[in-house]
Order: structure tokens, then C-alpha cells, then sequence
């Protein structure tokens, strides 16, 4: 992923964090911490489809 840095790094710093959150980047990071059994798995799927369709 790539970022111009026009004015300063701090700003440049703010749009690759948003462009990450946006992607998913970091939920996957925490969600790779730790193994994550195949139940617990789908039940978080399923809670995120209700969060999103609603």
C-alpha cells in the first residue's frame, strides 16, 4: 500500500492507518494472534453478518 507524503509524516501516518482499518488490515492482525477454534469461529462470523446487515 502506498502513501504520498505531501505535507508531513504524521498526516501521511493518519491516511495509512485509516486505509488499513478500512481494509480490515489490523482486525485480521488481532485475530491471528491467537488460535481461534473453528466454532468460535463461525459464531463470530455469523454475530459480524447480523452486525452488518443491519
Amino acid at each position: 500500500m502506498q502513501v504520498r507524503v505531501e505535507k508531513d509524516l504524521d498526516s501521511a501516518l493518519k491516511l495509512l492507518k485509516k486505509k488499513l482499518v478500512k481494509e480490515g488490515i489490523f482486525k485480521e492482525i488481532k485475530a491471528r494472534k491467537h488460535y481461534e477454534k473453528p466454532s468460535v469461529k463461525r459464531k463470530r462470523k455469523s454475530s459480524e453478518a447480523r452486525k452488518n446487515k443491519s
